[in-house]
């Protein structure tokens, strides 16, 4: 069921002047504690540090099911031939493979397991469609950094995300060292929204997966936030998993250890925050980017 949601004021500007900070305009949390597996603790964490892990997500057998799977996509030519897989541009290594919840079927059964779905749920206070679903490489000391940003900074320019009503989730596939390029995250800053400054390339997607580049903040205000929020380093276990909000700032170092870091990263909108055209960008991205199929996951 694909549907068209009415066109909305833009509460949050972007690439439209210069770099500046405004405040959150939405509830990050909009479920309660009797709606879902998460307690009233755990969502007022989430609700003030814009994230929440979990030790253990999915089962040991799960595990080396999606590795087993991690490892042949990888190696086959035609997946790495497609457009929704993207390789490193100096290694020739493969990156990330996009929409694996409708091309997989190992992995579609994982972004439809209550398991992810009751939690997103509750965390949004709705019905949940999948935005966005990939799996990321970054291979022993090849893995190339992810630059801060935030998400829904470029799903709402690009995408035409309305409000930053959406949540990620990012499963383990191996451990994760505070030396192999874990996420890393700035606890708090999802309550500040950073109007980015410049304008979007035609086709930056074609960039931006490889390095993102437009609507990234600028070194002074990734410092003032730096500062003010710290930044918290995301270790735990294979097979665990984190959930953070979609306007939180994040990032990733390059992997220059001999240890993998792989994961499963599934986004989930409210049915209540469907796309529009694009805010600040001249085009859509790709459907593998931003899906505008909005019907509902899980039972």
């Amino acid at each position: 069921m694909t549907t068209v949601a009415p066109e909305v004021t833009d509460l949050y500007p972007t690439r439209k002047g210069e770099n500046r900070v405004i405040p959150r305009q939405d509830e990050v949390v909009q479920g309660a504690a009797d709606q879902g597996p998460l307690n009233a603790h755990t969502l007022e964490d989430f609700d003030q540090l814009g994230y929440l892990t979990i030790n253990q997500l999915i089962t040991d057998d799960e595990l080396e099911l999606f590795r087993n799977e991690l490892q042949r996509l990888a190696k086959d030519p035609e997946v790495k031939a497609e457009r929704h897989t993207v390789v490193e541009a100096s290694s020739n290594e493969v990156r990330s493979i996009f929409d694996v919840h409708k091309t997989n079927e190992i992995f579609r059964k994982i972004a439809q397991d209550p398991r992810i779905v009751d939690r997103a749920r509750q965390i949004l206070g709705s019905e949940v469609y999948i935005h966005q679903s990939r799996i990321n490489y970054k291979p022993g000391f090849v893995g190339k950094e992810f630059t801060w940003h935030s998400d829904f900074e470029t799903w709402h320019a690009e995408d035409g995300m309305p409000k930053p009503r959406a949540v990620s989730i990012s499963i383990s596939l191996t451990d994760n060292y505070s030396f192999n390029g874990p996420l890393m995250i700035m606890p708090g800053s999802h309550k500040h929204y950073v109007c980015a400054a410049g304008e979007t390339p035609e086709n930056n997607h074609e960039q931006s997966l490889i390095m993102q580049g437009a609507g990234v903040p600028d070194p002074q205000t990734l410092a003032e936030f730096a500062d003010r929020f710290g930044i918290d380093v995301l270790e735990g276990p294979a097979g665990g998993a984190i959930m953070f909000d979609s306007n939180c700032m994040h990032a990733s170092n390059g992997n220059v250890t001999p240890y993998p870091r792989s994961n499963v990263f599934i986004v989930y909108n409210s049915v209540e925050n469907t796309l529009q055209e694009p805010f600040a960008a001249p085009t859509r991205r790709p459907e593998f980017l931003g899906s505008r199929d909005f019907t509902p996951v899980g039972d």
